[in-house]
């Protein structure tokens, strides 16, 4: 179990006294999560989730859990911060700022099909046109500048041919970063984050997306190329699964087509996606924080991933679906 930081059913009774949720009833440490302290809460008056937050500060969550209420105020699915009885939308629980979310119905997805990327990438689209107006301005914590700072820190316990391709990549990115047509992508508040365990579904229903404990202003064709990386590969070789891959494109395409610009940066932010979450699995695996219970994910499954997505840009055919036409247009 990822709880980083236990609580006592006397804390938490004493804690949410100052929310209108009623008397509690049971709760249980959430097994998924690798970065806060995560519990199911069912009270009297309704079924919620509980998170205490290990690494961000309380004067970092208002970007977080204001991006969700105006999400949820703009009709996307997704848990919906309560308030306290003074307005407040955190507070503190032994020890670590907390906050409490509407739950969600539905659990995460292991083995997606083609309706379900279809939904997820409507739903993505849906969110990025929503956050246009959304004024917070953090930046995404696991972007470039993170990318920089953590890259020399894992370089020690990685073989020559691994330290060469993160030295290699993160220059690419580096360089791109520089460019007029980086700073010209559309971007807003995104998930940066929405993999298979963060969106719930039932069955085929869409139940909605959670944990945005990782979102920040970023482009959304990097948000689409994380989404697209989980939702629509081959978990053996993460190389793409070419139906999901148009179905999830082209869905969200109905909702936001992507501009010029954006068809030309995808093959490199597929590798940027690929990039960052190779990068914090290795951080996590050889930098550990000690939590009650924590097992690493494995770092070799983006580093695949990335392998595969430059090797597909070399050869000119990263970007091609089943007719043949760019997948990103």
């Amino acid at each position: 179990m990822a709880v980083f930081t236990p609580v006592s059913r006397h804390q938490l009774e004493s804690w949410l006294a100052h929310y209108p949720v009623g008397a509690l009833e049971d709760f249980e440490g959430i097994a998924s999560g690798i970065e806060n302290s995560n519990f199911f809460v069912d009270t009297d008056a309704g079924r919620w989730v509980l998170t205490l937050f290990e690494r961000l500060s309380a004067d970092k969550l208002p970007f977080y859990l204001e991006l969700m209420r105006h999400l949820a105020s703009r009709g996307i699915a997704c848990p919906d911060p309560v308030t306290d009885r003074h307005g407040g939308l955190h507070s503190t629980l032994a020890g670590r700022p907390a906050a409490l979310v509407t739950r969600l119905r539905g659990s995460g997805v292991i083995q997606p099909v083609v309706s379900q990327c279809v939904a997820v990438g409507r739903l993505l689209a849906r969110m990025h046109l929503a956050a246009r107006d959304y004024p917070g301005t953090e930046p995404n914590a696991r972007g470039l500048s993170w990318w920089e700072k953590a890259a020399p820190e894992v370089m020690p316990f990685l073989t020559p041919a691994q330290a060469e391709l993160l030295k290699r990549e993160l220059a690419l990115q580096k360089a791109f970063a520089q460019t007029d047509d980086c700073r010209d992508l559309p971007r807003s508040a995104v998930h940066a984050d929405l993999f298979r365990d963060n969106v719930l579904f039932e069955g085929e229903t869409l139940g909605g997306v959670i944990d945005f404990y990782f979102a920040g202003v970023d482009t959304w064709i990097f948000d689409l190329a994380v989404t697209c990386n989980d939702w629509c590969i081959n978990d053996a070789n993460g190389a793409f699964d070419p139906p999901r891959l148009a179905a999830m494109l082209k869905a969200y395409e109905d909702e936001r087509p992507l501009l010029e610009i954006e068809h030309a940066a995808w093959p490199l932010m597929l590798r940027a996606a690929a990039l960052r979450f190779w990068l914090s699995r290795l951080h996590d695996l050889h930098l550990p924080r000690p939590a009650e219970k924590l097992t690493p994910k494995d770092p070799t499954h983006f580093e695949r991933i990335l392998r595969d997505r430059a090797a597909s840009a070399d050869s000119g055919h990263g970007t091609r679906n089943l007719q043949g036409a760019d997948a990103c247009r």
